[in-house]
């Protein structure tokens, strides 16, 4: 199991080379990309165009065309854009962009991505984080900008784009059940600035307010905190199956088995129990809002 933890590996150099271009993809998505070369392929050799020709025509080296259309690099979306100008292939070479969206993300992304559509329910508590499904754009950016050593821009967005694709989360139907806890100082510190964070919190206030979703906030001055320990996140499956992670149980490791899931579900609920209740959350988030 990969938790909110993972999602913060797109923030990491894993995956990219050193003139910022997606790596060679893994064997799970390889036939996807080796296809996209294919067809890029084909429309030049149509066209007429040596490998060079066709480069230097959109702006791009020759070796990195080779490696596109072979599969040894991931297309980026401006590079699709372009080929279909230029190869006058009326859309039909950047419809790729859907295809190889997911394959850009690093894996361990992609896996949390599918974990979480698949989900029909998900219990996060945070101690210091809120999680990736609620991030703005703004806070995510700012987010993995500071980290240290700080990351290539190209990493930067990159690891943005992955944490926003999974928000289709919201969308789906029927929708999953969402309950998270967040942190007081959690919601009142300006990482990013008093913009970014306003923003942030106009977006849990939206978010706050679908029917699927509970949002909570735990005081900074409560007395008794049953998730001292670290941070918590459970995602249940349609099967009945469910698995887990807490910074504080099991080494951190995630665990799928009924007894070591049922404390973590214990642990959790008693952290709802002691949080504001939602609407209570909602209030004070608002009133937080209207001081920021």
């Amino acid at each position: 199991m990969t938790t909110e933890t993972t999602a913060d590996a797109a923030g990491t150099t894993d995956g990219c080379d050193e003139d910022g271009w997606d790596v060679a993809p893994d064997d799970e998505i390889a036939s996807v990309v080796e296809m996209a070369g294919g067809q890029l392929k084909a429309w030049r050799v149509g066209a007429g165009l040596r490998a060079g020709e066709f480069g230097a025509l959109i702006g791009y080296g020759e070796d990195l065309v080779h490696k596109v259309e072979r599969g040894a690099r991931i297309a980026r979306p401006e590079y699709l854009d372009k080929a279909d100008k230029a190869l006058g292939a009326g859309g039909k070479i950047a419809a790729l962009k859907k295809e190889l969206a997911e394959a850009r993300y690093p894996k361990k992304v992609r896996d949390l991505a599918r974990m979480e559509a698949q989900a029909v329910e998900i219990l996060f508590y945070g101690s210091h984080d809120l999680h990736g499904l609620l991030q703005t754009k703004q806070y995510a950016h700012a987010l993995i900008s500071m980290r240290q050593p700080a990351y290539p821009m190209d990493e930067v967005e990159r690891g943005v784009a992955a944490r926003i694709a999974r928000h289709g989360i919201f969308e789906r139907s029927p929708a999953p059940t969402l309950s998270f806890v967040l942190e007081e100082v959690t919601l009142r510190r300006p990482l990013g600035g008093r913009l970014v964070l306003r923003q942030q919190l106009e977006r849990l206030l939206e978010v706050g307010e679908l029917r699927n979703v509970t949002i909570q906030v735990m005081p900074t001055d409560t007395e008794e905190h049953a998730g001292i320990d670290g941070g918590i996140q459970v995602l249940k499956f349609p099967d009945g199956s469910a698995v887990g992670r807490s910074e504080g149980a099991y080494n951190g490791r995630p665990v799928s088995d009924p007894k070591q899931l049922r404390i973590l579900e214990l642990r959790y609920g008693m952290i709802r129990s002691q949080a504001l209740k939602p609407w209570e959350s909602m209030v004070y988030i608002r009133d937080l809002l209207g001081v920021t």
